[in-house]
């Protein structure tokens, strides 16, 4: 499983729609789609969102963000994100 990044940011249409009954939905769309939710935090600034979800590949990153965004009206930008001691080991390879 990789990991992704995804940054949301609200609609007027899903700011009126929020609540826990459409984030339990959202999550139950991850893992029917195959991911797991790692964790989600409303943010201040750029985004409103960012949700760290482990997924299969890019493919289901893109159908993940997709649906995600179709169910609650969110638009999201999601990014591969690698842990940084693994990053250290790539980086230091010749």
């Amino acid at each position: 499983m990789a990991t992704f990044l995804m940054l949301g940011k609200y609609s007027s249409d899903s700011l009126r729609q929020i609540s826990s009954k459409r984030t339990e939905k959202a999550l139950k769309l991850v893992r029917r789609l195959g991911g797991e939710v790692r964790s989600v935090y409303a943010l201040l600034g750029d985004y409103d969102l960012a949700v760290v979800v482990d997924l299969p590949g890019n493919e289901k990153a893109l159908e993940v963000s997709l649906a995600l965004g179709k169910l609650t009206g969110i638009s999201f930008k999601t990014s591969p994100a690698v842990a940084v001691e693994e990053f250290d080991v790539l980086a230091a390879r010749e």
